[in-house]
């Protein structure tokens, strides 16, 4: 669970309620055709914009954003120096059956074919068309909330013109001017907070995650790579920890004597 978000999003929403007590009535804040006009109408334009499988799809990257269980590169990393140190004894063919145990398909994937005795350089242009394919997915998945975060405010706006043709239309009554013009204004709030509060929050976050697995993953393949030259695992090791920031190189250099229990697994994936 990322703490993070869930603080953040109900941080952002006591925030604007807190406010609006202190300074007005929250009732007033309110108003059932304003929500109709602004959120509607945003997702009316979603679905119109995207196929119906992305928009699936970019639902289901919300856990992600609130359920994440982060990548851990230094598990990655020894996961790696065990299948070089497997390869260095036995040899590649040796892999075949480690790579049952490995849970990340990409990593798995990758050991597949070098046991199967690929080119190198076709096994390099196999792994960066798959991760070009995930980049791509990702940016689709955030693209939805992108799109969102645009078109609220602007759902907002058109509800505060509608509000405004329908307060000028009616200013033989003084009266009505200042709660018409308050209900037409509230569109706009509504739009601003389906872009300030969610959209945005979410999709900078699914970037972030997205940045995450794709380094991981650039690790994977450069000591997949590495496994199939033969090169010596303390090479590969030194290698990969390039990848990593300082304090996990550190980390890393303390538990490179420690041999890793259980199974390959490396986490999740978007």
């Amino acid at each position: 669970m990322d703490l993070a978000s869930i603080l953040g999003l109900l941080s952002g929403i006591i925030v604007l309620v807190w406010t609006i007590s202190l300074s007005g009535n929250l009732a007033g804040y309110i108003d059932f055709p304003s929500i109709v006009c602004t959120f509607g109408g945003t997702i009316a334009v979603t679905v119109m914009a995207f196929p119906f499988k992305g928009l699936i799809d970019s639902l289901k990257s919300l856990k992600y954003v609130f359920v994440y269980k982060p990548l851990d590169g230094r598990n990655i990393i020894k996961s790696i120096i065990d299948l070089a140190n497997i390869a260095r004894r036995e040899g590649l063919l040796a892999l075949e059956e480690a790579a049952y145990n490995i849970k990340d398909d990409f990593l798995q994937r990758g050991i597949n074919l070098i046991v199967d005795g690929t080119d190198p350089e076709l096994v390099r242009n196999i792994m960066e068309t798959e991760l070009a394919f995930i980049e791509e997915r990702h940016a689709s998945n955030r693209g939805v909330y992108e799109f969102m975060a645009n078109m609220g405010p602007a759902f907002g706006m058109i509800g505060t013109l509608i509000g405004l043709i329908n307060m000028l239309a009616n200013l033989d009554d003084p009266s009505t001017v200042g709660p018409n013009m308050a209900v037409a204004i509230i569109t706009t709030f509504y739009g601003s907070l389906i872009a300030n509060v969610f959209c945005n929050p979410v999709a900078s976050k699914l970037k972030i995650r997205s940045s995450e697995e794709i380094l991981l993953k650039e690790v994977m393949l450069e000591g997949i790579l590495s496994i199939q030259a033969g090169e010596n695992p303390r090479i590969i090791e030194e290698k990969l920890k390039a990848f990593l920031s300082p304090q996990l190189r550190e980390k890393v250099s303390r538990d490179k004597n420690e041999h890793a229990e259980g199974d390959l697994g490396v986490g999740n994936s978007i």
